[in-house]
This record gives structure tokens, C-alpha cells and sequence, in this order.
């Protein structure tokens, strides 16, 4: 057990950390998860606090870790006033720049450092129009690319010389535990899974497994790279890609699914307190670095992936693994 490798996971408390915990820990990691929540608990790993801006006692774990993997950032799924733009920007530019920070410290600095940034930093695809590459992508304007922007400008500016960087473009990530498809199976479920807005606007996509198994893959040495599209290849249309959700869910979601326009969509953010922008932004990302180096996803088709989270999420809900789990 001593010699296990460790990995730290900064903002791993959420719905990406809490599965990658548990896939490294299955793989034989000894993992680390960086909380700013007081009382948080990570099944598969040992929390250490920290308040993503200052030196603490969280410094000593990443002395002779194996890798640093950065999920901390203020969710987007909120209204962009002036305070959560500032607080959505600051905590990902002081999270990044405190872990440099950090690992310039180390008398054994990790050997790598991986962060998490979005996809949605492309400008929106329309029509028939290529599909953003890391080679040839389009960057985009407005708030959230700024944030992407600077983000990995952060990441970018520090030199590390024994600390390899690696950067992820995550696209939309689905899993049964949280994040996306918690309110799109609902709304199935609902009878009002049809498509939102016009329904032609892209959604790229990532199986959370996926994301799991390329993260596996960059610290392991198998991707060696520094900078991956993290979607499927498989980018769809909303209109397909809420078909497909109705389809998964099955029963009368498959005929069922009451389109939402832009101006329900607009009420409806307010009400709930997000933005349009997440559902209406059209994303269409490819993956070509991971493709060329050989990643095999998992999950590369979309009814797959949603066949394997419907599953999954029924079994989570059934009254004998509560039994158990009780």
C-alpha cells in the first residue's frame, strides 16, 4: 500500500471528482481530493482542505505525487451577474496560479500536472461548418470563452521544468451521478424532452467514463500530448441529441417530447437562475489529438453512452440497492 502512486485532485469533490476518484482508486492510486467544503466526503479518497487561494497545509500532499489534476472552478450554472462573473474567473485563475505556486515549492515536484478547462472556449459552429480542432479551432468572443481564455493563459504561463502540463477542452460530460443528464432525463421523463431553442445548434458530448479514461490515459504516459479536445467524436444536432435522450428514457418520452423556444427557454433560466447560453450555444468539437494518439473511447456513440447511464441510474434508484447499501 505504501507504494502506491499518489494523484491529488483539486476541486475533486464534485460530480468529475467524485468519479475519477473513483476509477484511480480502483486502478491502484492512493488519491487525494482538495475541498473548499467543510464536511465533505469522497468515497475512494482522503480529503485534505484548502481554500483554493493560499499556501496551507494541503502544500505537503503534492511533494512527491505522481500528478495534480486541477477540477476547481465556480459552476457556470448560474445567472451572470456581475458578482459570478467575477467569482466564476477568480476561482479558476487563483485555484491554477496557488497549484503553481505549490509545485514550484516541491522538493519533488509531481510529474504532472492535468487541468480542466472547457470546450465551450470555440466560437459556436453554424451549419455545416468543420468541427473545432485543437489545430483549427475557432476561438470565440463574449464572457465564457474570455474565461476559458484566461484560464489557460494562467495555466500556460508557468514554467515547470520537472512538471509535464497538460491541457483538457472538456466538452458537456454525462453521467447518472450528477452533472447534464440529471435534468435532460428529467425533462424526458416529463414529456418535455424535444429540442430547445431551433434544435439545430451542436452539442459535443463526453461519457463521464470517458473522461475518466483519458485523464487515466495522460498521467499513465499513454497520451503524451498537451493539450486534447475531451468529446466524443460523435457531435449531434439538439434536435438529435434530445431524440436520442427520449429514446434512451423510453415508454411515452419516446413520443412525447414538447420542444422548448428560446423565449420559454429565457423565462425558465431566470426562474431557475442559469443561463440560455448552455443549451443554446452550438458546440461542435473534435477530438483529433486523442483520435491520432490512439484513444479508444468507450463510449464514441451517443445512444450507447445513454443506454449505459439509463442503466446505471436505474439501478441506483432500485428499492434492493438501498436495501443493501442500508
Amino acid at each position: 500500500m505504501k507504494n502506491r502512486k499518489k494523484v491529488i485532485l483539486a476541486g475533486g469533490s464534485g460530480f468529475l471528482g467524485r468519479a475519477l476518484a473513483r476509477q484511480l482508486s480502483q486502478a491502484g492510486y492512493e488519491v487525494v481530493v482538495l475541498t473548499r467544503r467543510l464536511g465533505a466526503v469522497v468515497a475512494n479518497a482522503r480529503i485534505a482542505f484548502w481554500d483554493g487561494v493560499t499556501k496551507g497545509a494541503w502544500c505537503a500532499e503534492l511533494d512527491g505525487a505522481h500528478a495534480v489534476i486541477n477540477l476547481a472552478g465556480r459552476s457556470v450554472d448560474c445567472r451572470y451577474t456581475s458578482t459570478n462573473r467575477r467569482l466564476i474567473l477568480e476561482s479558476r485563475l487563483k485555484s491554477t496560479r496557488i497549484l503553481a505556486l505549490a509545485i514550484k515549492d516541491c522538493v519533488t515536484p509531481p510529474k504532472i500536472w492535468v487541468n480542466a478547462a472547457s470546450a465551450t472556449i470555440y466560437a459556436d459552429t453554424r451549419g455545416d461548418a468543420p468541427a473545432n480542432t485543437e489545430s483549427c479551432g475557432v476561438i470565440g468572443e463574449g464572457f465564457s470563452v474570455g474565461v476559458c481564455r484566461e484560464w489557460e493563459a494562467e495555466f500556460n504561463r508557468w514554467t515547470l521544468p520537472a512538471t509535464k502540463q497538460v491541457c483538457l477542452r472538456v466538452a458537456i460530460t454525462l453521467g447518472a451521478d450528477g452533472g447534464a443528464m440529471v435534468p435532460l432525463l428529467t425533462l424526458a421523463k416529463c414529456g418535455l424532452g424535444g429540442h430547445q431553442g431551433g434544435g439545430q445548434q451542436w452539442v459535443s458530448w463526453l461519457h463521464v467514463d470517458d473522461f475518466c479514461g483519458i485523464v487515466a490515459a495522460v498521467i499513465e504516459g499513454r497520451l503524451t500530448g498537451s493539450l486534447y479536445n475531451c468529446a466524443a467524436p460523435q457531435a449531434l444536432r439538439n434536435v438529435a441529441f434530445m431524440r436520442a435522450i427520449r429514446e434512451a428514457v423510453g415508454g411515452l418520452a419516446r413520443y412525447v417530447g414538447l420542444p422548448t423556444p428560446k423565449l420559454l427557454l429565457a423565462i425558465g433560466a431566470f426562474l431557475i437562475r442559469t443561463e440560455t447560453e448552455l443549451v443554446l450555444k452550438s458546440r461542435k468539437v473534435a477530438p483529433d489529438h486523442l483520435l491520432q494518439e490512439g484513444y479508444q473511447f468507450k463510449y464514441p456513440q451517443l445512444a450507447g453512452a445513454l443506454q449505459a447511464i439509463v442503466a446505471r441510474a436505474a439501478a441506483q434508484a432500485s428499492p434492493n440497492r438501498r436495501l443493501v447499501e442500508a
